[in-house]
C-alpha cells in the first residue's frame, strides 16, 4: 500500500509535467518540454536527435494517459495522476519508468554533445533549466543523478533516478 506521504510527493510531482501550467497534463506539455530541449542545446526538430525527442515525448505521452487518464478525454488531471501513478507504484515502480525511457534516452542524446552517449553534469543541468527546474535546484539535481561521481550521466542513472524520484523520500 503506498502511504499518504507518497500520494502527496507523487502529487507534488504533478507540476513537473504540467509544463504550461494550466491545472493538466496533455500532449501539449510534452510536444514543449521537446521543444524547450531542442531550443537549449540548438538541436533542429527535423534531425534524428529531434525526431526522436518528439517520438519519446509522444511515447511518454502515450504511457502517462494509459495510466492516468481515466476518463479518455487527453487530459490528466492532478487527481487522475496521483491515483494513476500510485497504481503503476503499487505493481511496480521501476515499470513506471520504463514509459519514460525512450524519452530519457533522446533528450540525453540532444545533451550530450560528444555523443559518447553520457551527458555531463553541466549538461544535464541546462536540460533540466530548459524544462522548467529552477536554476537553485537544477544543479544539485544534475550531481544527484551522477551516481558513480565521474562528471557524467548515463541513461541507467537517468532512468533509475526517475523511478527513485517517485517512489523515495526527499
Amino acid at each position: 500500500m503506498v502511504s499518504s506521504e507518497n500520494e502527496r510527493r507523487i502529487a507534488a510531482r504533478f507540476a513537473t509535467f504540467d509544463q504550461n501550467g494550466n491545472g493538466t497534463i496533455d500532449r501539449e506539455d510534452f510536444s514543449s518540454a521537446a521543444k524547450s530541449l531542442l531550443a537549449e542545446f540548438g538541436t533542429t526538430a527535423r534531425c534524428d536527435k529531434g525526431q526522436a525527442l518528439y517520438m519519446g515525448a509522444e511515447a511518454l505521452w502515450q504511457g502517462m494517459a494509459g495510466i492516468a487518464d481515466r476518463d479518455g478525454d487527453q487530459r490528466i488531471t492532478r487527481d487522475e495522476f496521483v491515483n494513476g501513478a500510485v497504481k503503476r507504484l503499487r505493481d511496480n515502480p521501476e515499470r513506471f519508468a520504463e514509459i519514460a525511457r525512450p524519452f530519457l534516452h533522446a533528450a540525453l542524446a540532444v545533451a550530450d554533445h560528444d555523443g559518447d552517449g553520457a551527458a555531463t553534469v553541466g549538461e544535464v543541468e541546462r536540460a533540466l533549466k530548459a524544462l522548467g527546474v529552477s536554476q537553485d535546484i537544477a544543479g544539485a539535481v544534475a550531481t544527484s543523478l551522477d551516481a558513480d561521481a565521474d562528471g557524467r550521466v548515463t541513461e541507467p542513472e537517468i532512468v533509475t533516478s526517475f523511478a527513485r524520484y517517485f517512489t523515495v523520500p526527499e
